[in-house]
C-alpha cells in the first residue's frame, strides 16, 4: 500500500487560523484521513492485479479468435 506523508498538526493549525475551533479542525482532519485511506485502498492496482488482468485478456482474445474462426467457417460452408 502507498504511503502519504501528511503533516496533521500543520493541517489543524491552518484550519484554526481560518476560523475553525479545535474540535471542528480535528473533525475535518479525521474526515480527510479517512478519505485518503479509502481512495488509496480502492484505486491502486498492484502488479498482481495487472498480471491477472493480462492473463484474462489473453484468454478472452483466444476465445474471441476461436469464435470468429467458427463463424467464418460456418459462413464459408453455407455460401461456398
Amino acid at each position: 500500500m502507498a504511503t502519504i506523508t501528511f503533516d496533521t498538526h500543520k493541517f489543524v493549525r491552518t484550519l484554526e487560523e481560518a476560523g475553525f475551533d479545535e474540535r471542528q479542525a480535528e473533525a475535518v482532519l479525521k474526515a480527510q484521513r479517512e478519505a485518503f485511506a479509502e481512495v488509496l485502498e480502492t484505486t491502486l492496482a498492484t502488479r498482481d492485479d495487472t498480471s491477472r488482468i493480462e492473463s484474462e485478456l489473453r484468454l478472452h482474445r483466444w476465445m474471441l479468435t476461436a469464435i470468429i474462426g467458427g463463424i467464418a467457417a460456418l459462413i464459408l460452408k453455407t455460401f461456398f
